[in-house]
């Protein structure tokens, strides 16, 4: 655990500049600023093993997220341990900021490390709220946090269109189209590997993995891993 501060974190920054850099928490914020801002956003940093839970459901939050490096994905678990991906965080990304302004706080998800993964937390009032310092650049945050929330929500509403198809070969082409309008090319590769990928669709893997051979045998799609051309829009 690191806290960071104004004096302490020339290392952290030569590190994760380029990274800090992508995060839109920043966006329109020097990179001279970088520092300053961390100091007086309490950051803080935690390294994660492949699997360890960053947060378990129910947990109490007051902060966000920023992934430095590795991943993260947003899970739900029912009662007998069946898991649904709500979303996935790689690097440059952040998660929980619904979570941390809400006025419970509480998790109704857990948030797992896919690989090892470092991240940096920030406290979410300290965001939202212009510190005794003015700090000229809280308008900023304040701004480019209200747009996260929008594009989050947005982006749930993109995953509820591929739920709502009629079976699993539906799912699987608009999930695929999504990402390839995002990509701009019929070519791309996909966050997710097969196991993730059911649990984003809410599929089973093995009628999912039947219904990509059928789609690759009809020249509708190749695929190897998580590299994905599409060849036509016939569905």
């Amino acid at each position: 655990m690191l806290f960071l501060q104004q004096n302490k974190n020339n290392k952290f920054m030569k590190e994760y500049i380029e990274v800090l850099k992508k995060v839109s928490l920043f966006n329109r914020i020097k990179d001279n600023e970088l520092s300053a801002i961390l100091s007086c956003l309490s950051a803080r940093e935690f390294s994660y093993k492949k699997d360890d839970y960053i947060w378990d459901i129910d947990d109490k939050i007051t902060e966000v997220g920023i992934v430095l490096s590795g991943s993260v994905n947003i899970i739900k678990e029912d009662y007998w341990g069946n898991r649904s991906i709500i979303s996935k965080a790689e690097s440059g990304k952040v998660f929980g900021e619904a979570f941390s302004c809400s006025e419970t706080g509480k998790l109704p998800v857990s948030v797992v490390a896919c690989e090892n993964t470092k991240i940096l937390f920030v406290n979410y009032k300290k965001i939202i709220t212009v510190c005794s310092s003015s700090c000229k650049f809280h308008s900023y945050l304040i701004d480019n946090m209200v747009k996260i929330l929008a594009n989050n929500n947005l982006k749930l509403l993109r995953k509820m269109e591929h739920l709502v198809k009629r079976n699993t070969r539906e799912k699987i082409l608009s999930f695929l189209s999504e990402q390839a309008e995002q990509a701009k090319n019929d070519s791309f590769e996909i966050p997710f590997d097969r196991q993730e990928l059911a649990d984003y669709l809410c599929v089973d893997r093995s009628a999912m993995s039947n219904e990509l051979s059928k789609l690759k045998d009809e020249k509708i799609l190749e695929f190897h891993k998580n590299k994905f051309t599409l060849l036509s829009d016939k569905k």
